[in-house]
């Protein structure tokens, strides 16, 4: 890769944050679906509840990563400052 990038567009940013989160979405659905089969194998008699159940939370898990990633305002303990602030602080 060379040392000058060109600067991405906001088009090709949101393609990569969807990509990440698709992604994302497929592991851990795949991975709440394989802990729910073992689950209902071993400790539930065969029953259907838990493999949705494991999917469900796996899904949950990536919409909340999706959701933070184009949301940043959402992750805990976040401030956003306002340029206006930030004007004001900067010039004193």
């Amino acid at each position: 890769m060379s040392s000058t990038s060109k600067p991405s567009s906001s088009e090709n940013i949101v393609a990569q944050k969807f990509d990440r989160c698709l992604a994302d979405l497929i592991v851990k659905s795949g991975v709440g679906f394989s802990a729910g089969v073992i689950a209902s194998v071993i400790l539930f008699r065969r029953r259907a509840w838990p493999v949705a159940l494991g999917t469900g939370f796996g899904a949950g898990m990536a919409y909340a990563d999706c959701d933070r990633s184009f949301n940043p305002a959402r992750i805990p303990g976040t401030r956003i400052i306002p340029a206006s602030e930030l004007k004001k602080d900067g010039s004193s």
